[in-house]
């Protein structure tokens, strides 16, 4: 039996399991094992697959900004500071349909310019604007696609951890890569709030609105809330990251200590809330990194089965256009992306489709924007769409199913937004061109 059957019969067995119920991680994790330990062909070899998947995301660095930066969002959820701001944001939009929505996409790119984790942006975007949404009449399939789309402009606007292993791996300039990701997650940003816009349109169930608030109340609410605050927060992590003085997870701990501070000048600070805060910290982190160890093992046992390398020859070996062998590549990505997470897809694919790119004369800064687009992708689409599950994990009362039906129309804006890179590089690339 060869490898690559051995990988394809992995993956119909990952799929069987989920569909029997079993959570993904643990499926993840038991076809990561057994199917190595089937490749390897020794036991102690693959359970010690295992232990590395655990040890690599549970003693990673780069890996503790998720929970730092979750436990500043809940921090702002259980003092209520995140829902007054909101309140603010209905306050300034909510006459517009779907406006609630729109401002999650805006918070989401602002809180990605800060961690690049999408799963720490789900989680706080989760526990701090679905409770919202769902207290202002928006349907539940709406307000839980948004933010778990919204919270993939976290992999593409810096600091990007996707781009950052992409920049290493192909020795391309990590600052230029920033640069690229700064213009298409803007513009992908755009296209989600234009989507929801149209949605609302056509479907006046899936959003209430209400009456326009005179200036004084717009005002109000901001100032209640403690919002030019919270901005400041955002700011100081944000501008003190950009100009060198503290890596993401530093920046992860400097938000936590504005976010603390603005609860106590606000009088919403209780040792009850903190209490809370680390309570929901600690289960979020432990569902993500158990799913991050679970691609971990799952995206090495792909590695061995040597599937994605065959793709890869298979798609050098064409004998077609460039523009056809980009569109061959966008649909493996899209394939892959189903059934690992980014960054061990990043890590699979980019030694083996980088060289093929730029052989045929495609930018390498164009590339790596591109296929984080379309890696972010994957991350609303099932069977393995971990924005998703993030999601569903956190607002419980919305079945997984629902979750992913309202992720479609998002799903089209990331298409055109392929199309758009694909007919305008100059998207990804006039930015990093013109600082240079």
């Amino acid at each position: 039996m060869t490898t690559v059957l051995i990988g394809i019969i992995g993956l119909i067995g990952f799929l069987f399991l989920l569909f029997l119920g079993m959570p993904v991680a643990i499926s993840m994790l038991t076809v990561g094992v057994f199917g190595s330990m089937f490749l390897v062909r020794t036991p102690k070899a693959a359970f010690s697959i295992l232990s590395d998947s655990f040890l690599t995301n549970f003693t990673s660095y780069t890996s503790a900004v998720a929970p730092m930066f979750m436990l500043m969002g809940d921090l702002a959820g259980e003092s209520g500071l995140g829902s007054d701001l909101f309140s603010a944001a209905q306050k300034l939009i909510g006459h517009k349909r779907g406006g609630l929505a729109s401002a999650v996409q805006a918070v989401c790119a602002l809180f990605g310019a800060i961690c690049g984790a999408a799963a720490a942006t789900a989680a706080m975007m989760g526990r701090v604007a679905y409770p919202e949404m769902k207290k202002h009449g928006y349907r539940d399939d709406l307000s839980t696609a948004c933010i778990a789309s919204g919270s993939s402009l976290s992999i593409l606007i810096p600091p990007s951890l996707p781009l950052i292993t992409y920049g290493i791996a192909t020795e391309e300039s990590i600052g230029q890569l920033f640069m690229a990701g700064i213009i298409v997650g803007v513009v992908l940003m755009l296209l989600f709030i234009l989507t929801i816009s149209i949605w609302a349109h056509f479907d006046k169930s899936i959003a209430d609105v209400t009456e326009k608030a005179t200036f004084q109340e717009k005002w109000q609410a901001v100032r209640k809330g403690g919002f030019i605050e919270l901005v400041l927060v955002f700011l100081l992590a944000m501008g003190g990251l950009f100009a060198g003085w503290f890596t993401p997870t530093e920046a992860g701990a400097v938000g936590i200590g504005g976010m603390l501070l603005v609860c106590i000048l606000f009088k919403r600070f209780s040792l009850k809330v903190l209490i809370k805060a680390l309570e929901n910290t600690v289960v979020m982190t432990g569902m993500i990194y158990l799913l991050l160890a679970g691609s971990t093992a799952y995206g090495r046992f792909f590695t061995l089965s040597r599937i994605p390398q065959t793709l890869g020859a298979w798609v050098a070996g064409l004998d077609v256009s460039p523009f056809f062998v980009i569109v061959c590549i966008t649909i493996l990505y899209l394939i892959l992306g189903c059934v690992i997470d980014a960054l061990p897809l990043m890590l699979l694919t980019t030694p083996i489709f980088y060289p093929i790119v730029t052989d045929l004369g495609y930018s390498g800064l164009w590339f790596g924007a591109f296929i984080v687009v379309v890696i972010s992708m994957g991350s609303v689409t099932p069977p393995v769409g971990m924005s998703c599950y993030i999601v569903s994990g956190v607002c419980k009362d919305v079945p997984l199913q629902t979750i992913f039906k309202g992720a479609w129309p998002f799903v089209a804006a990331f298409v055109v937004m392929c199309i758009l890179l694909a007919l305008f590089p100059q998207i990804a690339t006039w930015l990093p061109s013109v600082v240079a």
